[in-house]
């Protein structure tokens, strides 16, 4: 199984009954079967409330390419840079040249 990222539906709280009704049985029938789904009511009286269907669901190609550029890449290191790493691991360290801030 690949990465699997949560998507959210929205649905305002202006709408009937019945309409809310078949948009809930149409988002469910579409979800994927392993989508574990979870229904929230989010928001106030200022901004409003909201109906907020979050799922998981598969990257698309898209994203999956875009994701890969970032984290499928192995990262090599710099030589000079072990080097330097290795330099300052081998610098004793004392408390004293700690400087503090009250």
């Amino acid at each position: 199984m690949g990465r699997r990222v949560k998507d959210f539906i929205e649905i305002s709280d202006y709408t009937s009954l019945d309409s809310l009704i078949n948009t809930l049985v149409a988002i469910r029938d579409n979800l994927p079967e392993d989508a574990e789904p979870e229904l929230k009511l989010r928001g106030d009286d200022v901004f409003g409330r909201r109906l907020t269907i979050s799922y998981l669901r598969e990257l698309t190609q898209e994203e999956a390419d875009c994701d890969a550029r970032y984290t499928g890449g192995v990262v090599e290191t710099d030589p000079h840079l072990d080097d330097l790493r290795q330099k300052l691991d081998k610098i004793p360290f004392r408390d004293e040249d700690v400087r503090r801030v009250a």
